[in-house]
């Protein structure tokens, strides 16, 4: 699927660097085809991304549909617009989620 296979490539970039730099866990609440709970954790050592809660409290919750999440992943929908627009809920750190949009 395209949520699942964009997370993988989320856990392909993952860097100790990223890791170090962000500090963040990131929850998303996915509607529509393949949603659902995922996770990118950048706070645990190495990094993790996958399907359901993460495995430490999320500091940033988003809630968008699942062809949004893929859009902004692949760089077709701006995350900043996203939010502006009602596409993408956030709730938590803010900073964090700012951080994760530089990542992208």
């Amino acid at each position: 699927s395209p949520v699942a296979e964009t997370f993988r490539v989320i856990q392909g970039a993952m860097s100790e660097e990223y890791v170090r730099a962000t500090q963040g866990v990131f929850q998303f609440e996915l509607s529509g085809d393949d949603g659902g709970t995922w996770y990118i954790d950048l706070k645990t050592k190495g990094g993790s991304a996958g399907v359901g809660k993460p495995p430490v409290t999320a500091d940033v919750v988003m809630s968008m549909s699942s062809a949004d999440f893929v859009k902004m992943f692949t760089g077709k929908l701006k995350p900043t617009m996203a939010f502006m627009s009602g596409k993408l809920r956030i709730k938590g750190n803010m900073t964090l989620a700012i951080k994760l949009e530089k990542m992208l």
